[in-house]
């Protein structure tokens, strides 16, 4: 059986990840995950679908990941590994719907206005 690749996307991150049978391994971009996310809280993150779906070590993950930084990847990924759990078991999605991990973040960066600084900041008013 061939591969299916699901995408998980958050701010500019967009990852694409492959779930296999295996031990557990996450590849992140041809890296271990402990050497790829510095941070235990983004590691965490992306191994939150196996730990709430009970499936912890029963798939290895590969994931190539692009844009945006390190918590956006891992929220990215995290996002892919459970569109892929529901694709490999339906049972799971009422239990990763509840805690939110099938809902796609929308939240943006504002654009930066003209006249502005940044996107809210003003300059100095001045009266006189």
């Amino acid at each position: 059986m061939a591969d299916k690749i699901f995408v998980g996307r958050r701010k500019n991150a967009v990852a694409r990840v492959i779930l296999r049978s295996g031990s557990g391994n996450v590849t992140v971009n041809k890296k271990e995950i402990e050497k790829y996310f510095p941070l235990k809280t983004n590691r965490d993150d992306v191994v939150l679908p196996f730990t709430i779906t009970e499936t912890l070590g029963t798939y290895d993950v590969l994931a190539n990941v692009k844009g945006g930084g390190y918590t956006g990847q891992s929220e990215a990924i995290r996002l892919g590994i459970s569109r892929a759990l529901i694709e490999i078991n339906p049972d799971f999605r009422p239990t990763l719907k509840a805690e939110g991990l099938l809902t796609r973040d929308p939240r943006m960066v504002e654009r930066k206005k003209y006249g502005q600084p940044k996107a809210r900041k003003r300059f100095q008013f001045s009266k006189r």
